[in-house]
């Protein structure tokens, strides 16, 4: 594959534009052009670039057959999720093999009960090549069942409510309708949010079933830009809280959900820094804070006096301890924490106030609070995984501390889990700090430092990566891949500190943590750069940018999947999506401090003539949260600049926005697709 004798050429526009930055800096970007998306030129050359992809990987054509096949059959195609008792009715959702989505369904009283089908999503997505449930609410007489559809990939739905007694929607539609919801007590009063042109959530309506769209009501407009706005009912269903928030700031309201017409109250008034979440319980609001607390302590406060005077701890900030979440029953809350690197699930018992963790088998794993509905319930349930432990649901009795296996997660042709090692190895980062890595591989594995290696990484946003199970990654594994997952700053994965260490005028930590997580694998003999991989999507496609421009000699290829790649000139372009509300996480750039820093890692604008490795880069044409241009602008620059013939190849998805295919049949092809170039390239370079 002569990747520079294939690879289309973007045409040259008759005049390339300048980019001017506001403090004067003023620069030429030779691809800004491929913005143009209504270009009939720009769609060609997209169209251009799959079929060079498409060229490129057909040698492969047999290996990714043979892992899609694979795939699919570690996979119960046929499934049936636990399912979960409310309000008289068991739900659960279902799969039949073939179809591509999930049929929602209800049983009255017992399992045993005829099945009534709620949604079956393969009917809704008939006739489109993309389609994506974004979200459902069952009103709270369950009777009617809110439903958002996109069909497009750029996260804007069409909301319809389906009448569950008669199985037809009712004629109210809603256009262009944004993620979070909520119902009111009586059923018939729907709270949705919009967004503004910039794709931030702004505005909270209010819809009342049977009339008309220009009859609905504003109840909340966010105008600071950095904020978002979101609403959900609490899970006793008395009240709706109404969230705003930005990267590390929020303020919340709430309304009665008897009382829908009313006026959302303050609970507390925003203060730069400190953030909080609301929930109820009881004669309480439940708040997880950071005010006085860095890694967040719970607070309660009297339904009549909510504001921050009256706020009592009930859980304090605690050293290495940092709280997430939290799950609000009548008489206990769980709490989702982070401690020692892993996710854990701790249960406060609101009489008596004591706190236990759920014990967990494996010394790495993952835990998280599931759908137990019930607020006057005594059992929670919890989901649980490793990166060798497929999902199992359970059912966890609060007070008796009993354990119930609902479900395990099946893995058809003999699936065992002894065959699989999991490990953990710290590396040091250049500054002397311990970086976690979660290792899996097949036993008997031998560190003779030749073994084909993919290295995974995230860190940003507070987001940890944790260790999951994941069946698709066993057709790399049992092909002798270590897979190895690097916990770098940036992410959640060791508490609050982590994440700050990671940001603004730090954010180079993240890169050098994962740089230096790679030379750990090859010091330990797992892996050597002629056999080492990596991978990430979003803001871990600008991980992978970074490290590629820094160390294009460690890696011997690299997967960048909807990659943001193009920091400098995304973040001052106030007109698209997340921008200005991103500040908080990456910077603003238009302070000259920002500027300079940014651009000395943004990986478009660090493109240098280096012998790059091997480059798998996706993009999706609908994309709000990383426009296709800064993948393909970055494809563009990289190939004249590589000293390498090692090929850089790009994908698009013409038809579906960040998440990639909707369909999970697509989308195992897409990821028997994204494994065969990295076979095919790591066999290449070794």
């Amino acid at each position: 594959m002569e990747e520079r004798i294939l690879a289309p050429t973007p045409p040259a526009p008759a005049q390339h534009p300048t980019v001017l930055t506001k403090h004067g800096d003023t620069r030429i970007d030779p691809y800004f052009w491929l913005r143009q998306r209504a270009n009939p030129e720009v769609v060609a050359y997209l169209e251009a670039e799959n079929e060079h992809t498409d060229a490129a990987m057909s040698a492969t054509a047999g290996l990714q057959e043979r892992l899609y096949q694979e795939i699919v059959a570690r996979i119960q195609q046929t499934d049936v999720s636990p399912a979960t008792f409310f309000k008289g009715w068991w739900h659960y959702v279902r799969t039949v093999e073939g179809l591509d989505y999930e049929i929602l369904c209800r049983r009255r009283d017992s399992m045993d009960a005829p099945e009534e089908v709620e949604l079956d999503v393969n009917q809704l997505a008939q006739g489109h090549e993309y389609f994506e449930l974004g979200f459902v609410e069952r009103s709270p007489d369950e009777n009617i069942l809110a439903y958002a559809v996109d069909v497009t990939g750029n996260e804007l739905h069409e909301l319809r409510f389906r009448d569950l007694t008669s199985g037809r929607d009712l004629e109210d539609v809603l256009d262009g309708v944004y993620y979070g919801s909520a119902w009111s007590a009586d059923s018939r009063t729907f709270f949705y949010v919009r967004t503004d042109k910039a794709m931030r959530p702004h505005q909270v309506w209010r819809h009342m079933l049977g009339t008309p769209t220009s009859a609905d009501v504003l109840v909340l407009q966010e105008d600071d830009e950095r904020f978002e706005l979101s609403v959900e009912l609490t899970k006793s269903e008395r009240f709706i809280v109404f969230t705003s928030s930005s990267q590390v700031t929020s303020e919340s309201r709430y309304l009665r959900s008897d009382e829908p017409d009313g006026e959302p109250v303050l609970i507390e008034a925003r203060r730069p820094g400190i953030e909080y979440s609301v929930d109820h319980q009881e004669e309480s609001f439940l708040i997880l804070t950071n005010d006085g607390a860095r890694n967040f302590r719970l607070m309660a406060a009297p339904l009549d006096r909510p504001g921050r005077e009256s706020w009592q701890e009930v859980v304090p900030e605690r050293p290495g301890v940092r709280l997430n979440a939290i799950d609000v029953h009548a008489g206990h809350v769980v709490l989702g924490q982070r401690s020692d690197g892993l996710e854990r699930l701790e249960i406060l018992d609101s009489a008596s106030g004591e706190l236990h963790i759920i014990d967990q088998p494996d010394a790495a794993y993952t835990a998280f609070a599931g759908s137990n509905p019930v607020y006057e319930s005594t059992v929670m349930r919890f989901f649980y995984t490793s990166l060798n432990a497929p999902w199992s649901t359970f059912d966890y009795d609060m007070n008796t501390r009993e354990r119930t296996l609902v479900k395990e997660q099946p893995v058809p042709g003999g699936y065992n889990r002894a065959d699989y090692v999991t490990e953990r190895l710290w590396a040091t980062a250049p500054d002397g700090v311990l970086v976690p890595l979660s290792l899996v591989y097949r036993r008997g594995l031998q560190r003779s430092g030749a073994n084909p290696t993919m290295l995974y990484g995230y860190g940003a946003y507070e987001i940890p990566s944790d260790p999951m199970f994941d069946a698709a990654r066993l057709s790399l594994l049992d092909r002798g891949f270590v897979y190895a997952i690097a916990h770098v700053r940036g992410g959640g994965d060791m508490g609050r500190e982590w994440y700050e260490e990671g940001k603004f005028l730090n954010k180079t930590n993240t890169f050098d943590d994962f740089i230096a997580c790679a030379l750990e694998l090859i010091k330990q003999g797992y892996t050597n750069p002629g056999k080492l991989a990596i991978r990430g999507r979003s803001a871990g496609g600008l991980l992978i940018g970074a490290v590629v421009n820094s160390r294009p000699d460690l890696f011997a290829c690299a997967v960048a999947q909807v990659p943001f790649v193009d920091v400098l000139t995304t973040m001052l372009d106030e007109s698209i999506p997340l921008t200005v509300n991103e500040y908080e996480e990456w910077g603003d750039p238009n302070d000259p401090e920002f500027y300079d820093y940014m651009k000395s890692y943004s990986p478009y604008d660090n493109v240098h003539r280096a012998r790059y490795p091997a480059l798998l880069v996706t993009a999706g044409l609908n994309d709000p949260r990383v426009p296709y241009w800064e993948p393909a602008k970055w494809v563009a620059k990289l190939r004249p600049a590589t000293l390498s013939a090692r090929p850089i190849l790009l994908k698009t998805d013409l038809g579906a926005g960040h998440s990639g295919p909707s369909g999970r049949y697509e989308s195992w092809r897409e990821e028997a697709f994204v494994s065969a170039f990295v076979v095919d390239q790591l066999e290449a370079a070794g």
